[in-house]
């Protein structure tokens, strides 16, 4: 699936969500953060490994994730390649 990204910006921040392009190299991770504001993740391109409450899953791209406040998560480029993915805090 291509990602259409301005058209992903353009709806999260209808829906009260900053957006924002995440590039990483190839074993890139970022383990257990936690954030006060709930978030949200979509995959670009690449191969991202993502894991909150439990569970550990590699979404396709355009598939958009959900983080809530003050749940412990990390990301991880899994792949062989650069993956690029969009994160949004929610503005209060």
């Amino acid at each position: 699936m291509v990602v259409d990204v301005e058209r992903t910006k353009d709806d999260w921040r209808r829906r009260g969500f900053g957006c924002g392009v995440w590039v990483d190299p190839p074993g890139q991770e970022w383990n257990g953060y936690v954030h006060g504001v709930d978030e949200l993740v979509m995959v670009i391109e690449g191969a991202v490994e993502l894991e909150l409450r439990g569970e550990t899953f590699q979404p396709p791209p355009g598939e958009e994730i959900f983080i809530p406040a003050g749940t412990i998560h990390s990301v991880r480029n899994v792949g062989a390649t650069v993956s690029r993915w969009l994160y949004g805090y929610r503005e209060v």
